[in-house]
């Protein structure tokens, strides 16, 4: 898989607002749904279905499935791979098996 350029020097213009949970959160076009989480103060993006422990970003590569949540009606998308857009909905997975996506 070929990797993406991403031009860093405009990214700081480039800012977008998307959901989660209820909550506007703002990020930087280009960045994981994660990382503009984390950005925003936000380290709980689901928790555990059998303990009920918080989860979040992990790995970071998306191989733990740790950070996964509903994006825009989607469930179990892997937050740490999933690009930020605009107007986007994102919230927290209950009840999915691992590695649904």
């Amino acid at each position: 898989m070929k990797r993406k350029e991403i031009p860093y020097k405009d990214l700081k213009s480039d800012k977008v607002s998307f959901i989660f949970n209820d909550i506007t959160v703002t990020g930087v076009r280009g960045q994981p749904i994660a990382v503009a989480l984390m950005s925003n103060g936000i380290y709980t993006i689901r928790h555990c279905e059998v303990t009920g422990e918080p989860r979040g970003i992990y790995c970071g590569i998306g191989h733990c499935y740790e950070c996964r949540a509903t994006v825009n009606g989607i469930p179990s998308k892997r937050t740490c791979l999933t690009l930020i857009e605009e107007g986007m909905i994102v919230s927290s997975d209950t009840d999915i098996s691992y590695g649904a996506e």
